[in-house]
């Protein structure tokens, strides 16, 4: 079967849509399927690197007034403009781009579309798979995903914005995970409970330095001790600052462009992150986490992830301090039994075959 990915990457959109694509494309390809990349020409697109595992890329033009500040988007806003164009002009350059090849499937992850856009594209007589974790706005698909629902699926807020005969895959039973990681967590026995070695990796971008927050935070004499291993993202917006306050620390290990975080997480006994999806990466190999959002769409599933016991949420990037990130590792490294119940508790939650699991429903 052929499959087409309409997603983007910027550095105000971040990385995660089009990591979490090439995951799902990377499971297609290994079970002989046919996978092709649409992507806008945003400044952080990420092209090269889905060249380099092996993808083909349509790469749609730049939008002729791109403004890249994350920082000061609101929160009913912050990602309507993310598209850069018209969602016409967006549908239009899609289809042209498909036009001469056979398309079993097309898969948008795209907070900028919705129904519109999706009933236009469907007129190619592909069918159409949402990804989506926000339920903000109305969808016309065969199959939508939303990984981040945690309540039952009775509760869903899609059931008012999706079309009768569109298929729900919902929760983290659906989690996204590179292959490696299902294999890790069969083999993978309980850690034990000492606390030697953090690792800390807010994303692939960085808008609000949360990196050197984290760096900051582990540099006083109380947690020394530590060993520290920190990857930067893709589109890190300082690197070189990142650097400097690691080269300062001693026990500190930097890293970057690294294939996958799987054999940094085994390795470490703690986390320092953002709230993306290495959500679901760190719980499945049962990484107990210290989690700041640093997006809007972030907030609402660190919340109920913290509710529910799996993940230690300090709160928003913008608002916390690093006394803030201290408090609460202090907290974790002082509460041994805490630490036990939610690596049980992650594990029991993700499994890592939630691609495996979608890609069943596809083909």
């Amino acid at each position: 079967m052929n499959f087409v990915f309409r997603t983007d990457a910027s550095i105000s959109i971040g990385t995660g849509h089009v990591m979490r694509c090439l995951t799902l494309a990377q499971e297609l390809r290994r079970q002989g399927h046919q996978c092709r990349f649409i992507c806008r020409d945003h400044s952080g697109h990420l092209g090269d690197l889905i060249v380099d595992k092996g993808f083909y890329i349509d790469l749609l033009s730049a939008p002729a007034d791109e403004v890249e500040n994350p920082a000061h988007a609101s929160k009913k806003t912050f990602h309507a403009a993310w598209l850069g164009v018209g969602w016409q002009l967006d549908a239009e350059q899609t289809l042209e781009a498909i036009d001469s090849v056979e398309v079993d499937w097309l898969v948008v992850d795209h907070y900028s579309l919705d129904s519109r856009w999706e009933l236009k594209v469907r007129g190619a007589g592909c069918r159409v798979m949402v990804v989506d974790d926000l339920a903000d706005r109305p969808h016309h698909a065969d199959l939508l995903l939303d990984q981040n629902i945690l309540g039952p699926e009775s509760e869903s807020p899609y059931k008012s914005l999706v079309n009768a005969e569109c298929v729900l895959l919902l929760g983290p039973r659906y989690a996204m995970l590179g292959h490696e990681y299902s294999l890790l967590s069969r083999a993978l026995p309980y850690r034990d409970n000492k606390v030697l070695r953090v690792l800390i990796f807010v994303g692939g971008s960085d808008p609000h330095h949360l990196t050197e927050s984290y760096l900051q935070a582990v540099a006083t004499p109380e947690f020394q001790h530590l060993q520290v291993n920190v990857v930067l993202g893709k589109n890190h917006p300082a690197p070189e600052a990142v650097e400097e306050i690691a080269r300062s620390r001693k026990g500190t290990a930097l890293f970057s462009g690294l294939p996958s975080l799987a054999a940094q997480m085994i390795r470490c006994d703690l986390m320092l992150g953002g709230g993306g999806a290495t959500n679901w990466e760190r719980m499945c190999l049962g990484l107990t986490t210290i989690v700041v959002s640093v997006a809007h769409n972030q907030y609402e599933t660190c919340q109920q992830l913290a509710k529910h016991g799996l993940i230690n949420f300090v709160g928003v990037a913008e608002e916390i301090s690093i006394e803030d990130i201290q408090r609460t590792l202090r907290g974790i490294l002082g509460d041994s039994p805490r630490r036990v119940k939610q690596m049980e508790m992650m594990r029991n939650v993700v499994d890592g075959y939630g691609t495996e699991r979608i890609v069943k429903r596809l083909i």
